[in-house]
């Protein structure tokens, strides 16, 4: 299997940027059942949404978030990584506040 690459400009300081990522994979646990795992700056996402396979890695960095999920396939491919650009961006909106963020999600 391979790995689709995103990459999401970040203009928050680390500490911040990572509290909205968490809040983000927050999200996905209780939306689609996505876990993910921290070792400092660094997450591990795995789940099933919408009958796809979702095995990844990001990393918080001062002024982007880089990482990588699993390839859902050719039909997909361009839609998973729309995605998850557009969610990352919406949630490192520093126009936005983490509890606007929050309160929009359901």
């Amino acid at each position: 299997m391979g790995f689709i690459q995103f990459d999401v400009p970040n203009s928050l300081p680390v500490e911040d940027a990572k509290k909205r990522v968490e809040a983000l994979l927050s999200y996905w646990n209780r939306k689609y059942g996505v876990t993910s795992a921290w070792t400092g700056v660094s997450a591990t996402m795995k789940g099933k949404a919408v009958g796809v396979t979702i095995d990844g890695k990001l990393t918080v960095e001062p002024s982007r978030i880089a990482g990588e999920a699993s390839d859902p396939g050719m039909l997909l491919r361009g839609q998973a990584k729309k995605y998850l650009v557009r969610k990352f961006a919406e949630y490192l909106d520093a126009s936005k506040t983490l509890d606007q963020l929050v309160k929009n999600e359901d």
